[in-house]
Formats: structure tokens, C-alpha cells, sequence
């Protein structure tokens, strides 16, 4: 990955709290198998800042810290007490009908791993689901988590076998452009899937600022999610 400049990733900032646009294939914490890491970069702009929540290492979108500890205590309340709203969009594979399609399957982690569902085992794990838009193999979905399982709206997409574009770990295929445009034939070189990791985006988080003000932070799509979408309103357009 290109040298990342934190402050170009900057989409919201006051006196307490900051969000950036998380850009996919970076960690938000220390990850063994990588040294930068959004925290890191975020010290070396703040050093007492705080990251406020995680998003996966390949996902995109939007991320908020706290710049002081009151804040920092002051949102985490805000997400023990479920006052957070997160809203999330994923391409998936297949059609989908959902208007706010409750998904309340208990999540099991073994490990730090793959996660699975279990009603024994698993932990309390509820997801909305509503469809945005669809294509002729695959749609546009907005995930509203109201618990913060890891894994939890990939999990549960896949246990509604509607996997995300991408999501190897979770039955997701990469999705190629000579699967959906006709008549295409992919040069000499080997083809390249049109995104290159699973199609999830934070889109936007609701929360209250220490006055109790109400805020909303919205995170524009990637130039890789933003492919996809054209991709498919191009050739498999309804």
C-alpha cells in the first residue's frame, strides 16, 4: 500500500472527536501480520487520541476517535447503552427483498477465527437488513448492526446465504468482469476481480456529542466500491 498521510483520511474534526474514511487493507489496531496501523498514524497526529470502535481490516469507511479521555468515555456509553447507530452497505451475491429484515442469530468466536452462529454458545447478535438496489445476480444492501459482534454482518449474510461480494472467509466469490459483460475477453495477463476484497463500506455512524448534540458522519464509497456499483448498473442493470 501507497505511504497513507492521516490527515487526507480526515472527514470530520472539533474540539472532541475526529472521523476518518477508512480506506480497506489497513488495521485499525496493531496486527501481527502488518506494522501500520490507524491508531499508530493517529498518535503521530494526536498523541493522546483514542480510537472509539474497530472496523475490520478490509473494510472501508467511516472510523471515529476521541481526542480526550471524557470523550472517549462519553461514546463508549454511548455504544455499551446501544445509542449508536451504524449503518453499513454491502454488494452481495444473488437478489434480494429485504425492508429492515431483522437477523437474530447468536455468534460464536473461536480464537480470534472464523466466526460461526450458535444458539448454544454464541452470543446475543442482531442485524438489519434492507435492500437497496438489485442487479441481475447481485444487490445492494444497507446493514444496520445493533450489536457489535466481530464479524457480525458478514456472518450473518452468509447465514442467510447471501455472502458478500469478495468475503472468501465467509463463501464469498470474487466477482469478475467477464462473468457479467458479454462477449468479454480478458487480455493475456490473468484477470483481475473488479474489487479486490469484500464489498463492505461504513457508510455513516449517528451519535451524541457531549452537549448531547446529535451528529451524523458520512463516509463517501471507495474508487474500488465505486467501480463495482458502475460495473453492475452498466451490464446487469434491471
Amino acid at each position: 500500500m501507497r505511504r497513507l498521510d492521516f490527515r487526507d483520511l480526515i472527514i470530520f474534526e472539533d474540539i472532541d472527536y475526529l472521523a476518518i474514511n477508512k480506506p480497506a487493507g489497513i488495521s485499525t489496531l496493531e496486527d501481527r501480520s502488518d506494522d501500520l496501523h490507524l491508531l499508530s498514524m493517529a498518535k503521530d497526529y494526536l498523541q493522546d487520541i483514542q480510537v472509539c470502535h474497530r472496523i475490520d481490516k478490509d473494510t472501508s469507511g467511516v472510523l471515529v476517535f476521541a481526542k480526550n479521555p471524557e470523550s472517549y468515555k462519553h461514546l463508549s456509553l454511548q455504544f455499551q447503552n446501544r445509542e449508536v447507530n451504524k449503518t453499513y452497505h454491502a454488494v452481495v451475491k444473488g437478489q434480494t427483498a429485504f425492508n429492515k429484515h431483522l437477523v437474530s442469530v447468536p455468534l460464536y468466536v473461536k480464537n480470534q477465527g472464523k466466526v460461526k452462529w450458535d444458539q448454544k454458545s454464541g452470543k446475543e447478535s442482531i442485524t438489519y437488513y434492507s435492500t437497496i438496489e438489485n442487479f441481475t445476480a447481485n444487490s445492494l444492501l444497507e446493514c444496520i448492526p445493533i450489536t457489535g459482534r466481530r464479524h457480525q454482518i458478514r456472518v450473518h449474510l452468509n447465514y442467510l446465504n447471501y455472502s458478500i461480494v469478495g468475503d472468501t472467509m465467509y463463501d464469498g466469490d470474487l466477482l469478475y468482469l467477464s462473468q457479467i459483460k458479454r462477449k468479454y475477453k480478458p487480455g493475456q495477463q490473468e484477470e483481475k476481480p473488479i474489487i479486490n476484497r469484500m464489498a463492505l463500506h461504513a457508510k455513516l455512524i449517528d451519535f451524541k456529542t457531549k452537549d448531547n448534540t446529535p451528529i451524523t458522519i458520512e463516509a463517501s464509497y471507495p474508487k474500488d466500491f465505486r467501480i463495482l456499483l458502475k460495473q453492475l448498473n452498466k451490464y446487469c442493470k434491471l
